[in-house]
């Protein structure tokens, strides 16, 4: 399957057979230092204990600001095509999406 995605000119990707499937997250637990940013994708199932992390990505500061950037991006096109995406009342706040408490790495 080729992917058409719109990309920078001169920026070539390569999307190994073994990344190209991805991975399902569904909790993510965001730590910060005072020199990167740690988000760690984790797959909750029902019955287990313990959240399984499937994926740590490190981030300087300054790109973790342009991912941000480029989901609030994203997220504004993907509304004005399919609709506002609902954001069910959680407990506990921002859950499944969390910050460490201390906000340290």
């Amino acid at each position: 399957m080729e992917n058409h995605k719109k990309q920078p000119e001169g920026l070539q990707l390569e999307l190994l057979p073994e990344v190209a499937q991805g991975e399902y997250a569904n909790f993510a637990l965001i730590t910060h230092s005072s020199s990167e940013f740690i988000v760690d994708f984790a797959r909750m199932l029902p019955g287990v204990p313990k959240a399984q992390v499937r994926s740590r990505i490190i981030l300087v500061p300054e790109h973790a600001k342009r991912l941000l950037g480029a989901l609030q991006e994203n997220i504004m096109r993907y509304e004005q095509t399919f609709g506002v995406i609902e954001l069910p009342n959680m407990p506990g706040g921002n859950a499944p999406f969390e910050m460490d408490a201390h906000g340290e790495a």
